[in-house]
């Protein structure tokens, strides 16, 4: 199965100089938990509830600062016409629930996150193994403070 064919085609970015609490308010809004950060058309990184949380809140950052001092910068992507195997495996090893699909030239074309292989009956079994892959401790993606 295509990558295409099962994720999200309508994603919401954010830009990098958007505000946190713009960003954590637009996450409400539309009940996600991830949102790309696009500059200049392509995908410089992910935010999510738990970076707002983490390196936004607990780091002592205000509503007000920029979105890129709380994202993840080394985001992984994936293309439309992947394989859904091989993006499960590429998230497995990412430690990542959720991936923005971008098409050749780096223009984000949709989102792709593990609920959407979860809802799919045929491929249910390979996204729980996915989520307990991810849910190992490998350190990948720390957020710790005494970490930092």
């Amino acid at each position: 199965m295509k990558i295409g064919n099962m994720m999200s085609r309508t994603p919401r970015s954010v830009s990098p100089t958007e505000s946190l609490a713009s960003v954590a308010a637009l996450m409400a809004d539309a009940d996600i938990g991830a949102l790309p950060v696009v500059d200049d058309g392509s995908v410089v990184g992910i935010v999510t509830d738990r970076d707002l949380a983490i390196r936004g809140l607990a780091a002592g950052l205000h509503g007000g600062a920029p979105v890129f001092r709380a994202m993840t910068r080394d985001v992984a992507t994936c293309g439309p016409d992947d394989e859904l195997s091989d993006v499960l495996v590429k998230m497995a090893e990412q430690q990542v629930r959720r991936m923005p699909v971008c098409s050749a030239d780096g223009a984000l074309v949709g989102m792709f996150s593990l609920g959407d292989a979860a809802r799919s009956e045929e491929y249910a079994g390979e996204a729980t193994e996915t989520l307990g892959a991810i849910c190992r401790h490998h350190g990948r993606h720390c957020q710790s403070l005494r970490a930092a």
